[in-house]
């Protein structure tokens, strides 16, 4: 995903650092599927090995921070060598949180489970915007390891539908609320839930925007979509 340098070394590093931060997305995006599959099934077990794999998420974050503060000192890398390494401290951080995520939706899962009350809540409804926040988190990795400009608008572009279908669970929750008061405390647990799901969109999308400051050496953080495509063309 670099380009050679004279130092084969540096290659080394460059391609190390990648390699985890690559690893550590495959331990995360392991992380979502499982919390998605115990809100579908109710398994107990699949929440348990969310909720066991968080201090690993988090110790590999640590890790990756520190292997590139000792590339930055010894390596001194300037234009989009810096960029890249910066932007994989960006992401690596965006990974920890999705981890994060995960684990709020394992948690919320159980209580439900605990309620006894998670068959008689909408959970199918989530469905949708979970599987999309999982490819989203699949497809900026892919992106990532290609430095795929292409595909990082794709993604940028298609965290709006996350958005609206967390905004339509809404709307469903609070009828649900409305119409039996004695659903609102579940109805908490899954709107917690459908937040978590909307942030690992976000998170996705924010990847997305580092792999356009890789490539280009724009911060398009906070831009509006046209602007970003105006930058990019």
């Amino acid at each position: 995903m670099t380009e050679k340098h004279l130092s084969s070394q540096f290659d080394s590093d460059l391609n190390s650092v990648s390699s985890r931060l690559m690893e550590m997305g495959g331990l995360v995006e392991t992380q979502i599927k499982r919390a998605i599959h115990s809100l579908t099934y109710f398994s107990i077990s699949e929440i348990d090995d969310v909720l066991a794999t968080e201090a690993q998420v988090d110790q590999m974050e640590v890790e990756i921070d520190r292997a590139l503060t000792t590339v930055v000192a010894r390596r001194q890398p300037a234009a989009r060598d810096l960029r890249l390494l910066l932007a994989i401290s960006k992401i690596t951080s965006n990974l920890e949180r999705v981890g994060d995520e995960a684990h709020k939706i394992a948690k919320r899962v159980k209580s439900l489970v605990e309620s006894g009350e998670a068959r008689q809540m909408p959970i199918g409804d989530l469905r949708v915007a979970s599987d999309l926040a999982a490819n989203l988190i699949h497809r900026s990795l892919d992106a990532f390891a290609r430095l795929d400009v292409g595909a990082a608008i794709a993604i940028y572009r298609e965290d709006d539908l996350i958005d609206r279908e967390f905004k339509g669970f809404v709307r469903k929750l609070i009828t649900c609320m409305m119409e039996d008061p004695r659903t609102i405390s579940s109805s908490l647990d899954l709107l917690f839930i459908a937040k978590a799901i909307e942030r690992i969109g976000d998170h996705a999308k924010n990847i997305s925007e580092y792999i356009i400051y890789i490539v280009h050496g724009t911060d398009v953080r906070h831009s509006k979509l046209k602007g970003i495509e105006n930058i990019i063309q």
